[in-house]
Order: C-alpha cells, then structure tokens, then sequence
C-alpha cells in the first residue's frame, strides 16, 4: 500500500520525524545499566523503587534537554504541516519524550498544533493508548487516519492501534521497514503524496 486517498487526520512522531534528535540511547542505556536489548523506559518502570525510578528519570530528562535546546526542524516540516492544514486535516504529535523537552522543540521550530501526547499522558508507544484517545477525541474512525513516524515502535503503535502506519526511512533500509503501510524517503515525499491523493 502507498495511497493516502481519503485520510481523515495525521498524528506524528516528533524526534527523528518533525524534529532533529541527537539522542544517544546506547549511552543513556550504558549509564542505567540497561540491557541493549531491553527498552528504556520499561527497565526504569521495573526498578524496584521509587527512588531509582526517579532518579533514572532524571537522568533520562537531563539528557532530553540537552537535546532539545539544539533541535532543529527537518527540511520540509514547515510546508507540510502547511499542506495538512490548508486540506483542513486535524494534527496531532505522540512521542515517547518528556512534556519538558517536547515543549522546548515545539516552541523553538514553530509548531503549533492544537494536541500533543508525551509519554506521560499515557502509556508508551508501542502501546496504542494514545493513538486511540486521539482517535476518540476527534471522533474519527482509528482506520482513517495515518500515524507518522522513524521507528519500529512508531510503525508497532499505529497497528496496534488499527491506523495507517507511515514510516520515515530517510534514505535507510531497516529491516523492519516491512511491517509500515506506507514508506515515504522523507518529509517532502510524504507531503506530494498527501497532496496528490488528497487535493
């Protein structure tokens, strides 16, 4: 499937997605303790208190910072949000990141969008939780809108959350790529087929 004919609304990821991340998981990972192979914020949510959670958190918002007082908008964010809204198309962002750096990224790339979920609104993606309160909220049915995002979890949260997964490879192969309804090079190519399939 490459069609976007029809849809009736687009959430997106935002680091990686609308938005430069430099965030070295790898690193934060390697100063928790982390198993590579273990998700971040599930190894923080099974410490055993609520002091080393914190504290973890802590860690993880520093580095988040730091990330977002240099994050600039990828090339063509701009002209597409413009596009999404001149076809009066509701949008929304859902990341995995803090309301304190999301907020940061928002403000310093001029984005202004009515309804962003952070991680802790509700459970992480790949968890559907946020996906289907958006689809809710806007009373749309889940299989018409299309969630945007540059990761396995981005592709694993629209189908479990019965949307239209459109992933962003920019100009990489993963593996996993596979599983996305939708791949798309980057920002400008998502926007022509939002445009040809939707003007």
């Amino acid at each position: 499937m490459n069609s976007l004919v029809g849809i009736k609304g687009v959430i997106f990821d935002l680091d990686g997605t609308l938005v430069e991340s430099a965030l070295d998981f790898s690193q934060i990972k390697h100063q928790l303790g982390c198993p590579a192979e273990v998700d971040l914020l599930d190894f923080i949510a099974d410490m055993p208190t609520e002091e080393q959670q914190a504290q973890a958190n802590d860690i993880i918002l520093e580095h988040e910072t730091q990330d977002a007082i240099n994050a600039k908008a990828l090339p063509n964010m701009h002209p597409l949000l413009k596009t999404i809204a001149q076809l009066q198309l509701p949008t929304a962002i859902v990341t995995r990141n803090s309301k304190v750096a999301t907020a940061t990224k928002l403000r310093q790339n001029d984005i202004e969008l009515d309804l962003v979920l952070t991680r802790e609104c509700y459970p992480a993606k790949p968890a559907p939780d946020a996906l289907l309160a958006i689809a809710t909220m806007w009373d749309i049915d889940p299989a018409s809108l299309i969630y945007v995002g540059d990761y396995l979890y981005d592709i694993q949260a629209a189908n479990n959350a019965g949307m239209i997964s459109v992933f962003i490879n920019h100009n990489k192969q993963p593996e996993y790529q596979s599983q996305a309804d939708v791949i798309v090079n980057d920002l400008h190519q998502l926007q022509q087929i939002i445009e040809d399939d939707n003007g």
